[in-house]
């Protein structure tokens, strides 16, 4: 017990950290790119649309890539892969820590959308396969809900913290977070994977530090690819289990409608009421607040009580009712008091995560967690297609009616597909490590 302990406060100020410096820069970014493509104005089509093709390219990317990485950290180790995107996170930050003008937004525009293939949602996917490999299946829906509230409570400190920095310091700060984080994780994180044993497969193999001749090597890069996951896997995984397939419809819907309310509703309330990134970050800090309260007091009490499912549930419908609470809002207080439905709606994503963790035995958590993952980079690539050019559009003069939320009340209708999906799921009792312990032959 004690270990385990020691082993998720070290994975819990990874994750602090890291979040820590990314939610840093949410509330600025907007303004940054505004500022950078239309100078002077507060409506943007141009920042809309980019920022739609920015999710839709690394949606796809994504989409490739976090299977493979969860499945790569099965046999690698949950701390070989998760350096990966923590060192690519650094490089944009730091770009905008230098210059913010429209050649160097240009220059972190591309930058950032080659990295976030690697990066986004990557270390949440490490994080929850870290836990689950260290946390028995009774206590993982806490479990999964103590990193939901640290990852909160880095959302309000990161965001508390801009709301006190200049625009520069902002990227400063975070990218010397984000260095310090990646320093925190090598020097103190212990390796992770299954089984709890060390390191056994070097993503670099011996022979080749040792000389080996070509034919080891290329036999080596073969075991490689045959591992690696392929439609035909996540197929599979998602017939494996009624519940696992459930599951996924609920993260794809789910994911569908909050990729698309955030990436709309900063410029929607920055058309609306003029918002900046003061506004911003305080409406961040609200919900941020109720959200860590919520996951770290509320519900590890809650889930063991009424279950996962009930909570994945009441998750879902509250999302749902702020949204559209959002695409009303008939003045400047009212974002505030939607913001405050984060209390309750926090819960569907630890829930949604944990539902799927205990479908699966310990040696397939990374290619679990990294299949969910990536149906919801599948969710990423879908919805800038249709909410960026509906967002666009609703808060241009060529509206066909004057209703600027009209998208994020869209919006809401998709996250009421994923609560209503979410009520006719029913829970299969957790698996046996026994029914996947063939994969350890496989490998």
């Amino acid at each position: 017990m004690e270990e385990e302990v020691a082993r998720l406060s070290h994975l819990y100020m990874t994750y602090f950290l890291g979040l820590f410096s990314a939610t840093m820069v949410v509330p600025v970014i907007t303004d940054v790119t505004v500022s950078a493509l239309c100078p002077g104005q507060a409506q943007c089509s141009l920042a809309i649309y980019l920022s739609g093709i920015q999710q839709v390219i690394v949606g796809l990317g994504s989409l490739v890539v976090m299977p493979l990485i969860g499945n790569l950290s099965d046999k690698h180790g949950r701390k070989a892969l998760l350096t990966i995107p923590m060192v690519f996170t650094i490089f944009p930050l730091a770009i905008l820590a230098y210059s913010r003008s429209r050649n160097f937004f240009y220059l972190y525009y591309v930058l950032r959308t080659l990295t976030a293939i690697f990066c986004e949602g990557s270390v949440h996917c490490l994080a929850l396969a870290y836990v689950a490999d260290n946390v028995p299946a009774g206590r993982r829906a806490s479990a999964f809900g103590i990193l939901s509230g640290i990852g909160s409570a880095a959302f309000v400190c990161g965001n508390l913290s801009t709301r006190f920095l200049s625009t520069p310091s902002t990227f400063q700060v975070a990218t010397a977070v984000a260095v310090a984080a990646l320093a925190y994780m090598r020097f103190f994180l212990p390796d992770s994977g299954v089984d709890d044993h060390p390191l056994t497969a070097p993503i670099v193999p011996k022979g080749k530090l040792d000389g080996a001749c070509p034919d080891d090597d290329n036999t080596n890069k073969a075991q490689v690819f045959k591992k690696a996951p392929s439609l035909g896997d996540t197929v599979s995984l998602l017939r494996s289990s009624l519940t696992f397939l459930q599951a996924a419809i609920v993260a794809f819907f789910g994911n569908l409608a909050d990729v698309g309310l955030h990436a709309s509703m900063l410029y929607y309330l920055k058309a609306q009421f003029h918002f900046n990134k003061n506004q911003f970050a305080d409406l961040m800090v609200i919900s941020g607040i109720a959200g860590t309260i919520s996951q770290l007091l509320i519900m590890p009490l809650l889930a063991p009580v009424i279950g996962e499912a009930r909570l994945l549930s009441i998750g879902l419908f509250f999302n749902c009712a702020h949204m559209i609470l959002y695409s009303v809002a008939w003045a400047s207080w009212v974002p505030y008091a939607a913001a405050m439905f984060s209390v309750l709606f926090v819960f569907s994503h630890p829930c949604m995560r944990t539902i799927v963790s205990k479908q699966v035995g310990s040696c397939e958590q990374g290619k679990a967690q990294g299949c969910i993952s990536g149906i919801c980079q599948l969710a990423n690539v879908v919805s800038p297609l249709i909410f960026s050019p509906l967002t666009a559009l609703f808060l241009s003069d060529k509206a066909p009616f004057h209703f600027p939320g009209f998208s994020i009340m869209c919006i809401g209708f998709t996250s009421m597909i994923a609560f209503v999906q979410s009520v006719m799921m029913r829970v299969a009792p957790p698996t046996s490590d026994g029914r996947v312990s063939n994969c350890h032959s496989l490998a």
